[in-house]
Order: C-alpha cells, then sequence, then structure tokens
C-alpha cells in the first residue's frame, strides 16, 4: 500500500509528459471480410483522419492523448461509429471496423458502433436480444476487478447465483441455468472461462480470461446462430484483438487479488503475438486475515495471428489455468470457519484450450475451419471432519477427466442479396470418473442393528463417444429492405446415447425477422428450438457396471421472443423484450425427486446420479435496456429485467427453481473529468433467492459425517432470501509518459457495506475450549449426533473491499 502511494505521488514527477498516441487497424466487408481500400477513418471530435490502404490498413499517428469517437465511412457503405477509444503513449490504439453496404446488404449490429438506418443494416441472424461490450466497457468496469463474467452484470437479464449477485460468477441468462450458456473465443469454443468452476455446472469463482486480449463481446440471449450448438440460454462470442504490428509492447497489472504481464508485438512482417501469465495472491492475503481457505490459481493465455496470403490466415490460440483450493487451520476458531473447514473439499484443478483457426477468403464470402482441443481434470477430495486431532475416514474421493477433440468447418456467402451460411462439426470425447462419495451415513443403534441404510456412489468410468453436427443458415431483406428474414436448421447427433443416432431427434429450426417501422423505431421477434447433450458427468454415471443414464435425451428448450429497438441518436439505445422459454426433456434426480435445475451452486461436482430426462420447466419475463455511449463526457447503462423461473420434478408441480430472482436491476455510470481523471459507478439488485430448508432429523444424523446439513427437499425452494443489492465505485487517474502509460485505479466494491444474503448454514455448536463439539450429556459425539446441539449459522454478511491498484502500459 505504501509503494502505491509513493508511486502515486512521485512517480509522475520523474518523467516528461508525451502528447500524442497512435491509432492502427483494418477495415473490411463484413459479409465476405474482403479488405476496403480507400475507407475514410476519422476521429469525430478532432481534425484527423486517413484512408486505408490496398491491404485494408489504416494507422493514424501524432493524435492527442484522449478518448474519442472513432468513425469509419465509405461510399457504399453503411458508417461505423466506435466510442470511448482512449488513446495513451503506453499502447497502439488498434481498431477493426466492419462495413456493411447501404442499399440492399445484411450487416451485424454492433452496439458498439453503427446505428440502424435501413431493416437492410440489422443483423437478420440474430436481430434481437443481443448485447455487446467494448474493450474499454470491460476494463473500466467498476467492482469488475477485470473480470469478464463481473463485468456482464451490467446487461439485462443476467444474474449470478445463490444470492443474485454474490461471489460466485455462475451466469443465470433469463432464469435458465450455468450450463446452459456456451462460450466461444475467435470462434473456438471454451467450455470454462472460470477459476474454481463446478464440474457441470461451468461457473466458478473468478474468471480466466485476459480482458487484455478482448477486442469485444457480443451476448446472445436468444436467436442463436444455427452454427453454435448447446445452447439453452445465451452464446457469449469473444472477439480477440491481434498483437501490436509495429513493436514490443504490453502491460502490468496489479489488483486486489492478482498481478498479471501481458506482452505483444511482432515476429515478423506478417506474424503478431499476445501472450499473458496471471498469478493470484490471494492465499497470502487471507492467511493474514485469518480466514480458513487458500485459494492459489495461475492462468496463461496466447494468441498468434499469421497471415500466409492476402486472402489466408492463420490464429493459434491458448488458454488455460491451474486452480488449488487447500485449507489452513485459523488463529482464531469461530463457528463459522469450522463450518468452512467441516463442508468445502479440497479442490485442485486445471484445464485448458488450444487450437488453430484458419480463414480463407473466396468468391463473395470466406471459409473458416477450426481445430481444437480442450481438458479439464478435477481433483476432489473431504473426510469426515477432525475431532480431538483424531484421522477419519474419506467421505469424498474423486477424479475426474474431460477431453474433447473437435473440428469446425464453415463456409459463409453473401450473393445476390442472400447472405448464407452452412457448415458440419465433429468432436471426440473421453470422459473419465473415478468417485466415491458418501451421500448419507449408515447409521446404527446401541445393539449394532442398522437404523437407517446409507447411500454411497462408488464407481470408476472411462468412456468415449463422437459428437457431430450441421447447420444451414440464409438471410435476406425484402419489401424495399424493411423487413428482414432470417432462417436456421441445425441437427446434432452422438454415438453414445439410445436415440443419439437420429438426426430427427435433436433437430433445431429457427427463425427470425426484424420490421423497420421507421427510421429510429425497428420491431423484432424470433423463435427457436434449441438442444443440450446433459452433462459428461450424468452420462459416466455407472451402478453395477452399467451406465443407466444412456437413455438420456436431449433437453430442449423453445424460445419465443418479441421486442422492440428504439435509436433516437447515433449514441443512445433502448430496446423492450418480452420472451417466453419452454424447457422438456430436463434431468431430475431419481435419488431426490428434483430438477437438475436446482442443483450447481457450490464448488465441486453434480451429476454423479440417476437421472430421468422427463423434467419440465419454463422461465419467462421481460427486459428494459439503456445504454448511453460515451461521446461528450458521460456514459451510462440502466437495465430492468423481471423474470420467472420454474421447473418440476418427478411429481410434475412446477415450482421457483434456484434462479427464479423475480427482479433485477443494473446501473452503470462513467464520468470522464479533467487531467485524465475518470470516475465510475455500478449498482445492482437482486430479488430474494428461494432456499430450502433444513431436514433437521437428517441433518443431525448426518453432520457428524458429511459437514453439511441436508436439506427437506420436500419443502424446496419454499422460503426466500433478502434481496440483494450492492454499489460499486472506481476512480482512475491516468499519466502519460514517453511510450508509458500509468493508471492508479481504487476500486471499492460494495462501497455502502450492504449485507449480501446467503444461505444458512447448518453445524454443531462446539464446546468451550474448542477441541470438540457441545453434547447435552458431556459424552463424545455420537454417531448419529443424537446428542449433538445443533447451530444454525446465518450468511448475511457484507464487507467493504477497497483495492488499490496499477496498471503500467508500455
Amino acid at each position: 500500500m505504501r509503494l502505491l502511494l509513493l508511486i502515486f505521488f512521485f512517480f509522475p514527477a520523474a518523467l516528461a509528459l508525451a502528447q500524442t498516441g497512435v491509432i492502427t487497424g483494418t477495415v473490411r466487408d463484413v459479409n465476405t471480410q474482403e479488405p476496403l481500400i480507400g475507407v475514410s477513418v476519422q476521429l469525430v471530435e478532432a481534425q484527423l483522419g486517413t484512408v486505408s490502404n490496398e491491404a485494408g490498413s489504416f494507422r493514424l499517428e501524432d493524435v492527442p492523448l484522449g478518448s474519442y469517437t472513432v468513425q469509419s465511412s465509405y461510399v457504399g457503405y453503411q458508417p461505423v461509429r466506435k466510442f470511448n477509444i482512449n488513446v495513451t503513449s503506453g499502447n497502439v490504439q488498434i481498431l477493426n471496423f466492419e462495413l456493411a453496404p447501404s442499399a440492399s446488404e445484411l450487416q451485424q449490429v454492433e452496439v458498439v458502433a453503427n446505428r440502424r438506418q435501413s431493416a437492410a443494416v440489422a443483423d437478420l441472424v440474430t436481430p434481437l436480444s443481443v448485447q455487446s461490450l467494448s474493450t474499454e466497457e470491460i476494463r473500466s468496469n467498476p467492482g469488475g476487478n477485470f473480470d469478464i463474467s463481473k463485468v456482464v452484470q451490467v446487461l439485462p437479464g443476467v444474474a449470478t447465483s445463490g444470492t443474485g449477485g454474490g461471489s460466485r460468477n455462475d451466469l443465470i441468462i433469463r432464469g435458465g441455468a450455468p450450463n446452459e450458456n456456451v462460450y466461444y473465443l475467435d470462434g473456438i469454443e471454451i467450455p470454462l472461462i472460470n477459476h474454481f468452476t463446478t464440474q457441470g455446472s461451468a461457473g466458478g469463482a473468478t474468471g480466466i480470461l485476459n480482458v487484455s486480449f478482448i477486442e469485444d463481446l457480443k451476448v446472445s440471449s436468444s436467436a442463436f446462430d444455427a452454427r453454435y450448438n448447446n445452447a439453452l440460454s445465451s452464446v457469449f462470442e469473444f472477439r480477440q484483438r491481434y498483437g501490436n504490428p509495429e513493436r514490443f509492447s504490453g502491460n502490468v497489472r496489479l489488483s486486489g487479488s492478482e498481478f498479471a504481464t501481458t506482452l505483444e508485438g511482432p515476429i515478423s512482417s506478417r506474424t503478431t503475438y499476445l501472450v499473458s501469465a496471471r498469478r493470484s495472491y490471494l492465499q497470502f492475503l487471507f492467511k493474514l486475515l485469518d480466514l480458513p481457505i487458500r485459494p492459489n490459481y495461475w492462468d496463461f493465455q496466447y494468441k498468434v495471428d499469421h497471415k500466409i496470403d492476402r486472402r489466408t490466415s492463420l490464429s493459434f490460440l491458448g488458454v488455460g489455468a491451474i486452480d488449488e483450493f487447500s485449507f489452513g487451520v485459523p488463529r482464531n476458531s469461530t463457528p463459522e470457519n469450522e463450518y468452512i473447514l467441516r463442508s468445502i473439499p479440497l479442490n485442485n484443478q486445471w484445464n485448458y484450450t488450444t487450437g488453430v483457426a484458419l480463414k480463407r477468403l473466396v468468391t463473395d464470402g470466406y471459409i473458416n475451419l477450426a481445430v481444437s482441443r480442450n481438458a479439464f481434470n478435477i481433483d476432489l477430495e473431504k473426510s469426515e471432519a477432525n475431532q480431538n486431532g483424531e484421522a477419519k475416514q474419506l467421505t469424498l474421493k474423486s477424479t475426474s477427466r474431460e477431453t474433447e477433440n473437435k473440428l469446425r468447418l464453415d463456409v459463409n456467402k453473401y450473393r445476390n442479396g442472400f447472405k448464407y451460411a452452412y457448415g458440419v462439426s465433429g468432436q471426440y470425447v473421453q470422459f473419465a470418473n473415478n468417485i466415491f462419495s458418501v451421500i448419507r451415513q449408515e447409521i446404527r443403534d446401541g445393539d449394532n442393528n442398522v437404523v437407517e441404510p446409507g447411500q454411497t456412489i462408488n464407481y470408476d468410468t472411462d468412456l468415449g463417444f463422437f459428437r457431430y453436427g450441421a447447420f444451414g443458415q440464409v438471410s435476406k431483406s425484402v419489401f424495399d429492405n424493411r423487413l428482414g428474414l432470417s432462417l436456421g436448421l441445425r441437427t446434432d447427433m452422438n454415438t453414445f446415447t439410445e436415440t443419439g443416432r437420429n438426426p430427427l431427434r435433436a433437430l433445431s429450426p429457427r427463425v427470425a425477422l426484424s420490421y423497420l417501422l421507421s427510421d429510429k423505431w425497428t420491431l423484432n421477434a424470433s423463435s427457436g428450438i434449441y438442444y443440450k447433450l446433459p452433462i459428461y458427468t450424468v452420462l459416466g454415471y455407472q451402478e453395477n457396471g452399467q451406465y443407466l443414464n444412456k437413455d438420456a435425451a436431449y433437453t430442449q428448450s423453445i424460445h419465443y421472443v418479441l421486442g422492440t429497438e428504439f435509436l433516437p441518436r447515433l449514441d443512445l439505445r433502448f430496446t423492450l423484450e418480452g420472451f417466453y422459454k419452454d424447457y422438456s426433456n430436463y434431468p431430475v434426480s431419481l435419488r431426490d425427486g428434483i430438477s437438475l435445475a436446482n442443483q450447481g451452486g457450490d464448488f465441486g461436482s453434480i451429476g454423479n446420479e440417476a437421472v430421468r430426462t422427463s423434467g419440465k420447466g419454463r422461465a419467462y419475463g421481460m427486459e428494459f435496456y439503456l445504454q448511453k455511449k460515451l461521446t461528450g463526457s458521460v456514459f451510462s447503462v440502466l437495465s430492468y429485467t423481471y423474470v420467472v423461473s420454474e421447473f418440476a420434478g418427478t411429481d410434475g408441480r412446477y415450482i421457483a427453481s434456484a434462479w427464479d430472482y423475480r427482479h433485477l436491476v443494473s446501473g452503470l455510470l462513467g464520468k470522464k473529468l479533467p487531467r485524465n481523471w475518470e470516475l465510475g459507478a455500478k449498482y445492482r439488485f437482486a430479488g430474494g433467492a428461494p432456499s430450502t430448508p433444513f431436514d433437521l432429523v437428517a441433518s443431525q444424523r448426518n453432520y457428524g459425517a458429511l459437514g453439511v446439513g441436508i436439506l427437506d427437499y420436500a419443502r424446496l425452494n419454499s422460503e426466500r432470501l433478502r434481496p440483494f443489492s450492492q454499489l460499486d465505485v472506481r476512480v482512475d487517474k491516468k499519466w502519460n509518459f514517453n511510450r508509458i502509460t500509468l493508471d492508479l485505479f481504487l476500486d471499492i466494491a460494495n462501497v455502502l457495506a450492504s449485507k449480501t444474503p446467503g444461505y444458512d448454514r447448518y453445524t454443531f455448536q462446539r464446546n468451550a475450549d474448542n477441541t470438540g463439539f457441545a453434547t447435552t450429556d458431556d459424552a463424545a459425539l455420537r454417531d448419529d449426533g443424537s446428542n449433538a446441539i445443533p447451530l444454525i449459522l446465518s450468511n448475511d454478511d457484507g464487507n467493504l473491499v477497497p483495492t488499490l491498484g496499477f496498471i503500467v502500459e508500455f
């Protein structure tokens, strides 16, 4: 802290201030990806501009430092604007524009750029339910801590699991489970984007992706492009920039939980690179704070771009993470600390995604070919909690690995006003799972007779099978370009499930339309059927050497969406949408009788059980969204979502799911101040999350072995937590020197120290000297817990979390 303060006050005086920066990039046709020659690129706020060369590249030099709106315009094409482009002396600012013909052509809507002037401008593949974020919006998000999963919480329909906005990154989109989302990085699927992920749920504690790589992010919460499979709630498309083509550069970042380094530059005139490494120091911080958990992680990321020739390019990319979750005995024990030590398993995991993407320009379009491999390994272990130094037997021991080897080919064409695409995908899946888990302990009476049988999972799976699919999509504008239509069709198959080879079982048609009411108002609608293969822990579950879930069907979700968009100015956007999602074939636990939509909000693994894919569900509501881009000194976002999420178990009765928050509000306000100061504030609100009370009898009998209470599923989600509310603020100050930019920031999460509602915790009362459990008869704790003194711990803490950090760009 002292070092940061010294830097804050004395370092700026040591160097002479620089006055200019550089903007460079490319301009392409959005439909064919052909470079555009002679395109005008101008700063809206300054009399500076240039044109693109024969390779579609441009370069703006001697740009005064500051924030700009950059416009790209070309005869016969719709102009595109990018807002809040910060020009510094540290790094070259790299921008990539994609322009659409202005007459009868189609173009992708980018919230950060263009505005609709005719129906031809709309993205007819996904005309609604689409939001975008630029790199600057991601990096400067208050309370976001450079974590993309936290940044997207300002978008409509987005919540996080457990409390609607708590410490985990389980993204809940329009009332759907976290594993209903899919993530693509430059067209290559990445199954995991978080550290300490929950197997089968896709959530986690903090993000893996380095925001310094991200050029922009597009989130689709419906009307998914047919090229993407396995999505029921959303598709995240991360587009990475390429490395600095002119010189070696990068940045160093220190924040409240990690230290990160990013390096970039040219390898040759045709090749650039980006590479980064990040290391947490939470384990040291938590030890100083006398907390029992010791999380520790590394992550790595790289991207290499190479131009083979004018029409062919290669991109190599990779993302990897190493996570270690251990424990330490606190100096001052509390009931809360003891609960954590008893309830959370040791959790060590690693994952990676690596791949290569080839893009080849052809007549009237382009071809994409992507080959990738991803792997995820997770080791979990938990024992009966120690008492008086005694070693206890294992209650959980699991080693699991998921590996996917993928190939994806798509052809994209634009001809005679039609934009169409088609392609195929295939992958070979390997899933190994060696697990022993005690669900309930065996209870015996004083004569050693079994009073209540135990429940234990114990099997070893080594599974390999193929997944494959095909898609087609076509779009066109009609009626004097006022009506845009898009039709898509997809099918997915696999060689494992009993009906997996039937292409009609997962046939996924979808239709979207966009009608231009005026030059500012657009009416949009879409409907589609989407499918998802059950998670691997479900498919690989065994009893007596038999796969019990081989008859599992693809989960189905039918979306109906109607909405309108109002664009009164280039920098201002309003949307209003209503949605309904109808689920069928949802996995339901045969052991507990509940839908798996009510699992997955904690660390560990879900799905290791027998299921029946006969469950139903529904999620419906409406969203309002306002986005004001930075054109002067203020930018803002405001969203409100009303959502109902209900699922049915074996009894067929709809009840509130774990994701049924009802009301979601988010707001973001940023202000550019003189002398390179910037102030930001973010507010989030979520209605009370549903909660399930404990089965007090079963909890008392099993807590001694399992370290957790047992929920009463007969009263599933019959109660609710208090609403969640949090205000975050951030202050940035930048100094620009000769090829160096220093950004010091103060980020304060939960500045009002609001209580964060969480689920209650079941435990036993400790004795006076904290050497074991207190009992009603002062004897040792019985195996069935009958002489224990139950204690319910409330989980309603709220702490102000300040972070003072810096970013050095060079």
